[in-house]
């Protein structure tokens, strides 16, 4: 059995409004992390949302100055892994989320669903850890 703490690989998620992506993460379960904003441009050059059982993810500006690391809006997909599924469905409709595959026991031993974000991201959160 390993007792890994993977926090090594952050996922991006580049948005056109990151304030109200964060915002809205937040209300999905997540926690605020690291806010870097730019000189009331509203341009956030880095931000980080932490998942409380571990994991986070960066938030940042689609029109960035620095754009090398900048992924169209809408194209990203994360998987979170979570001991309590219906809990976060029902924080995701409570928010309104697009429903993407809804709530379902998988064969491979996982209860998950999927939801996009208001940017058009792909969301997916499971209990299946590996």
């Amino acid at each position: 059995m390993s007792t890994r703490k993977d926090m090594n690989i952050w996922p991006s998620v580049t948005c056109n409004d990151p304030l109200a992506e964060r915002d809205w993460l937040a209300r999905l379960g997540f926690e605020p992390g690291v806010l870097v904003e730019g000189d009331g441009s509203g341009e956030v050059f880095h931000s980080e949302m932490l998942w409380p059982t571990g994991g986070r993810v960066m938030v940042s500006s689609a029109g960035k100055t620095d754009s090398t690391f900048a992924t169209p809006v809408g194209s990203t997909s994360v998987y979170v892994v979570v001991s309590d599924p219906d809990a976060v469905y029902a924080r995701a409709t409570d928010l309104g989320a697009k429903l993407v595959r809804d709530m379902a026991e998988e064969d491979y031993g996982s209860r998950g669903f999927s939801i996009a974000d208001p940017e058009g991201n792909l969301w997916s959160f499971g209990t299946y850890a590996g």
